[in-house]
């Protein structure tokens, strides 16, 4: 379950540590060229804070601190790109569909059979689908293997077809 501490004066949400599970530079090199570069982008939650400064050597401007998504009000910002905690999809979506902001979200694959994802964001989600398993990096390093595979799932994100295939 999450917690919830206090640093710097600013709530901050922890997760299970099965959730601490971080997106190489590599993913999110493979999703920049759908990105716009003149937008905000929010990274919302911190973990080892790798996921902001990739995007922004990428070139993006973002907003990434260490605050807690589900109830500290929102930065100003035009999109939301992340790899959510997995043990709060259900949160994370109904989050969003309060915010009604455009996103992609890197999620497991097997979320789009998910009734809170259906109950939120019925026929209104597009999809990116990555060229290969991505392997995530746990305490500094990259993990050799993944045993499931995940996708982009997007919302008011306008790209160019419903599915794409990185």
């Amino acid at each position: 379950m999450a917690g919830l501490t206090l640093r710097g004066g600013k709530r901050m949400i922890q997760f299970n540590n099965d959730d601490d599970w971080n997106t190489p530079k590599s993913v999110w090199e493979s999703i920049a060229h759908l990105l716009p570069k003149d937008k905000v982008i929010w990274e919302c939650f911190y973990s080892n804070g790798k996921s902001g400064e990739y995007l922004t050597e990428l070139g993006f401007n973002v907003e990434h601190h260490k605050i807690d998504f589900f109830e500290d009000p929102p930065f100003d910002y035009d999109l939301l790109v992340e790899n959510p905690p997995y043990t709060s999809k259900s949160r994370t979506f109904k989050r969003l569909r309060e915010l009604d902001i455009p996103f992609m979200l890197l999620v497991p694959v097997a979320t789009v059979t998910k009734q809170f994802l259906k109950k939120h964001f019925i026929n209104q989600l597009q999809m990116v689908i990555p060229s290969k398993r991505i392997h995530f990096v746990r305490g500094g390093e990259q993990s050799k293997s993944s045993w499931f595979d995940v996708v982009w799932l997007c919302y008011k994100m306008n790209l160019e077809r419903d599915i794409t295939y990185l």
